[in-house]
């Protein structure tokens, strides 16, 4: 049972720069420093691009929704055999309404999947058995989004003028995670207060979020409006996370976000974003280069990757 867009990329412009990453990859200097600036730019200004010519297959994504459908087509009882406690929602099944946004007490309608490196020096993955395709497919998937993700940091590193591996070494064989959404209809029960995704900054260096099933996702802008950003076939919408944000002294920005619930409260929606992590002990001091473009003064504390996923994770109800 295939899942498409509910877009189409010939009515509808993306509201977000869109950028594509053969521009990086060609070798002609001349569009490597046009995607390294705009690229750059687009994460100060904005926090958040569409990324086009990305290197991850299409095919691939479409047969992940398929696993991603029907394994949370399953009973509950049976979703909740992958759930352990002790994994604080790090790897396997985390139930509909566990997670909630930092200071937020209303719940997120939504249930979710993770799945982490292999080999890992973190925590296991867990893979369900009804579902054979699942593990293969989704695999694949991350390590194809892993390397999108090394290009994108290489160019961030251009952009912030250090070393043109520094940014993706720190995520190198870091605990990335791939995380598998599905925010089911709406139900009678839900509080009034609780949408799909309550408004949120991401943890992580970066985010990879593959073509959404549906409409939903917004961003906040500095004027305090909601853009919306369109889920169109062939598009990743990458964004800064928090642990990036620290690290340049607030450069790079990390932008409010969230997922709004549709006007059909029976409409479920799919999604799968990649969020790229730095190894647990990589230093987050903001980079030297970066305080002298902000001010001169660090804005954020000394901190490891382990110590700032820890404090998040109790914040946002998983630890």
């Amino acid at each position: 049972m295939a899942v498409r867009s509910m877009s189409s990329s010939s009515v509808i412009e993306q509201t977000i720069p869109t950028l594509s990453l053969h521009d990086f990859r060609c070798g002609d200097p001349d569009a490597q420093a046009s995607f390294v600036s705009r690229m750059g730019d687009a994460l100060v200004d904005l926090g958040f691009f569409a990324l086009v010519d990305h290197g991850v297959d299409p095919e691939l994504s479409r047969e992940a929704y398929e696993c991603c459908q029907a394994f949370f087509a399953l009973p509950t009882e049976r979703k909740m055999r992958y759930s352990d406690p002790a994994l604080k929602g790090q790897r396997g099944y985390t139930c509909f309404g566990k997670e909630h946004a930092k200071d937020n007490p209303y719940p997120d309608l939504k249930e979710f999947w993770h799945i982490g490196r292999e080999p890992s020096a973190y925590l296991p993955n867990l893979w369900p058995r009804e579902v054979p395709r699942f593990q293969p497919v989704f695999m694949e998937l991350y390590r194809q989004l892993d390397q999108c993700a090394s290009y994108l940091l290489q160019a961030c590193a251009l952009y912030l003028g250090v070393p043109q591996n520094l940014l993706a070494d720190m995520a190198e064989g870091g605990n990335s995670v791939l995380r598998v959404i599905h925010y089911p209809p709406i139900p009678l029960t839900a509080h009034p207060a609780s949408i799909r995704a309550a408004a949120h900054e991401d943890i992580n260096f970066i985010t990879l979020l593959c073509e959404a099933t549906a409409p939903g996702l917004e961003l906040l802008q500095r004027d305090g409006t909601w853009l919306p950003i369109h889920a169109l076939p062939g598009q990743i919408i990458v964004d800064t996370g928090d642990m990036l944000q620290h690290l340049t002294n607030g450069l790079f920005r990390s932008t409010t976000h969230r997922v709004v619930n549709p006007n059909n409260d029976r409409e479920q929606r799919f999604s799968m974003p990649f969020f790229i992590h730095p190894r647990p002990e990589v230093d987050l001091t903001p980079l030297e280069p970066c305080v002298s473009q902000t001010g001169g003064i660090p804005k954020f504390p000394q901190l490891t990757a382990g110590e700032f996923l820890e404090i998040r994770l109790k914040e946002i109800g998983l630890a």
